[in-house]
């Protein structure tokens, strides 16, 4: 029995395929298998090329579309839930900006309600690789509610890291100028800067899209959580920051949002980063998927 093995290039950057061919008895098998795209590699002088960042968007219901995913394919995940307790708020005129008015030209979103944060949860786990993270942003009245109930999911709970907005906000009993940032982990994983703080100060943005998170918050994030060429997940993709900072940071973004405006506006602001968006997400992951290929 005669075997080798080689790749088949289809650009000057990496090999699209890698091949295994066995010979017995005159016939030859081989299987083809995709390479897996890497943040950067060798090309083929030995010269080292960074690849650009490349980014997948979807529009589905956050769970249903989770449930697409293969399980233990995600380096991490960031997301910004539209929790039901900022429909509260806005109803008592806390958050009149979050609506259809001079002060933002975007209209409302439906809620993601606490009872089905379960179901939420547990498909994050699922699709999450083991000895990862998982940042969810809410507020105190949304911690209380979410953190119990990941845990029931199988996450290890450490500690709410707090975003400083670095300017007061709108309320009646000590008006606002944080949110939380509730941080999971599956399995063990150590972050890669133990000196930075559990407060994160960034300004807030002003006339941007609903409750729009600045890009440098979750860059942060991510620097913690992954390494360059890291898949980074956002199921509640608003705006896109969380997709802006993968892509600053040399990392994969796939997103998901309900909203028309809100996946035009990830797209164009994904664009001007310089990612390159995939026709989908097993192209995004670089999937393997077999073939057996006779008589080559």
């Amino acid at each position: 029995m005669n075997s080798h093995f080689r790749a088949l290039w289809t650009d000057n950057v990496r090999p699209r395929f890698l091949v295994f061919t066995v010979e017995i008895k005159g016939s030859t098998m081989a299987l083809m298998i995709p390479s897996r795209p890497a943040s950067s590699t060798l090309n083929r002088v030995g010269l080292n090329q960074a690849e650009p960042s490349q980014f997948a968007l979807s529009q589905a219901d956050a769970v249903d579309w989770l449930r697409t995913l293969p399980s233990e394919s995600l380096d991490l995940v960031v997301t910004d839930p539209p929790y039901e307790s900022l429909e509260k708020h806005r109803s008592v005129g806390t958050t009149t900006r979050l609506c259809h008015s001079k002060a933002s030209s975007n209209d409302w979103f439906s809620i993601f309600p606490n009872e089905r944060f379960g179901e939420l949860f547990s498909e994050v786990y699922r699709a999450l690789k083991k000895d990862t993270h998982f940042y969810l942003f809410c507020d105190q009245e949304t911690m209380f509610a979410a953190k119990p109930i990941a845990e029931q999911a199988g996450f290890k709970f450490w500690k709410p890291l707090v975003w400083d907005k670095m300017r007061i906000g709108m309320g009646y009993h000590y008006r606002a100028r944080y949110e939380f940032i509730l941080f999971f982990e599956k399995g063990k994983k150590k972050l890669n800067n133990l000196g930075i703080a559990d407060i994160i100060s960034a300004p807030r943005i002003h006339r941007g899209y609903p409750t729009e998170k600045p890009s440098e918050v979750a860059q942060i994030l991510i620097e913690q959580s992954t390494a360059p060429g890291a898949l980074v997940v956002d199921p509640f993709c608003g705006s896109g920051s969380t997709g802006v900072a993968a892509t600053k940071t040399g990392r994969r973004f796939w997103g998901n949002d309900l909203g028309d405006a809100a996946l035009e506006l990830s797209r164009e602001r994904l664009n001007e980063a310089g990612a390159t968006e995939c026709s989908g997400f097993h192209e995004e992951i670089g999937e393997s998927r077999p073939q057996l290929i006779l008589g080559l």
